[in-house]
């Protein structure tokens, strides 16, 4: 039913008749067409010309009085004066389906790893319409991610949407690719906006990996892309996960980074003749950001978990898009520089990670079990400069005895080598392991 509502829609939508018009301005990464009475989001072709072997591929962002303003999905080069406009589908959509798998795709959804052309797909809106919220069953169980730290002090919920904070270089993709190849969840889907073009094989090789490509979907626009292709591949990717997600799957998708989705609407909005509001980003990013997110979810028929990596610029969680992140989502994992540069890998912050759903997915005694690992980080954390200089004396503190007593064991709780572990790490290999440092931390402590 769902397939068949989605088909209905972009039949509704569907451009009957032909328009055209012609360029009449260029300016920055815009141009201004006249006598193009087509909606917003309507992809456009300019014709070749003027020594352009191709046409241009264009999406109309807004108008100007009787003129639409369009940005390129590739380039403007070439493009001059009077240069023919038409308009093609009104509803944009996406290919979606089984044969989706192991394959990587551009932001228009197009294979780009050599493995021909993709077949038995179906197209799918890029912009459905949102769930009904009471189509949203309660989130009651858990989804082992295959990272200890996570399962352990934040764990998540199949359907729950989550954040991944971090500045660069704190080990987020690597953090990423080990939860995509160790999940339970059925399919896995990444969506990597904005990336370095050399990362993006070095993300599908060695992070991803043989293994977690075969059931996956990766969706790339890397950062010298243009903004609309950007955009286009954060809504393909939440258009193939809602796919798997109604076919009964549970998916986990993956989006690094939302920052960058962000950067690039923020250039739409700019060049459409937004004015800047919040340190130069246009309204139209914080109004996008909630549609964009809120597509994850558990639904009727199946779930969809959301992990967005957010890029803190100087480390600052109070800057707009991690602070307008942190307003939506259902909890954040927040990677730490300091323990990155101790080696300490991952780098997850548990005190400074939350799980909105945790309380709802595990055990009172997992629960017990995490909130006492909190206090014996945090008791260590006001001693550790204290035993770093040799100005502790043992017995002054009971409470600092135990947590240093216990450090050795929470450390191997929380560190884990990119390729250590099973692909499949239950939850209740996590509560067994939280049990037995429990133990022994009593113990200690009689």
């Amino acid at each position: 039913m769902g397939l068949l509502s989605d088909q209905l829609q972009m039949i509704d939508q569907a451009v009957t008749v032909e328009l055209s018009g012609s360029v009449r301005e260029v300016r920055g990464m815009a141009a201004k067409v006249s006598a193009m009475p087509a909606p917003v989001g309507t992809q456009l072709t300019i014709a070749a010309g003027r020594g352009r072997a191709h046409p241009v591929e264009a999406e109309v962002i807004g108008f100007d009085g009787d003129e639409a303003v369009v940005m390129p999905l590739h380039s403007l080069a070439g493009v001059g004066p009077g240069d023919r406009v038409t308009a093609g589908q009104h509803q944009r959509s996406a290919r979606v389906g089984n044969a989706l798998l192991g394959r990587v795709l551009n932001g228009m959804g197009e294979p780009i790893d050599g493995l021909g052309p993709l077949r038995d797909t179906v197209p799918r809106p890029l912009v459905p319409r949102p769930v009904d919220p009471l189509d949203r069953p309660l989130i009651d169980t858990a989804l082992a991610t295959g990272v200890r730290s996570v399962d352990a002090m934040a764990t998540l919920g199949r359907g729950q949407r989550m954040g991944v904070f971090a500045g660069p270089g704190c080990g987020k993709s690597t953090l990423l690719g080990m939860m995509a190849r160790r999940t339970e969840a059925d399919v896995s889907v990444i969506a990597l906006i904005g990336e370095r073009g050399r990362e993006v094989r070095e993300f599908i090789d060695n992070v991803l990996g043989p293994a977690g490509l075969a059931r996956s979907v990766v969706i790339c626009a890397t950062g010298d892309e243009s903004a609309l292709m950007r955009v286009r591949a954060a809504a393909v990717a939440s258009s193939i996960a809602e796919h798997f997600r109604d076919d009964g799957l549970d998916v986990l998708l993956l989006m690094d980074s939302v920052t960058r989705f962000c950067q690039a609407q923020r250039q739409i909005g700019l060049a459409a003749g937004e004015p800047p509001a919040t340190r130069g980003y246009p309204p139209s990013v914080f109004a996008m950001l909630p549609r964009i997110l809120e597509r994850a979810g558990r639904t009727s028929r199946g779930s969809i978990t959301g992990l967005y990596a957010v890029l803190v610029e100087g480390d600052d969680m109070t800057e707009p898009i991690a602070d307008a992140c942190r307003g939506v989502l259902d909890g954040h994992v927040l990677l730490s520089r300091k323990l990155a540069e101790k080696g300490h890998f991952p780098a997850v912050d548990v005190l400074g990670s939350i799980s909105r759903v945790m309380p709802d997915v595990t055990t009172q005694e997992h629960q017990q079990g995490a909130q006492l690992i909190n206090r014996l980080i945090a008791s260590y954390n006001e001693v550790e400069d204290l035993l770093n200089i040799g100005a502790y004396a043992a017995g002054s503190n009971p409470d600092y005895d135990l947590a240093i007593a216990a450090r050795p064991m929470i450390e191997q709780l929380l560190r884990q080598g990119r390729n250590e572990g099973s692909d499949q790490a239950q939850i209740k290999t996590i509560q067994q392991q939280l049990n037995a440092i429990v133990l022994s931390i009593q113990q200690v402590k009689s």
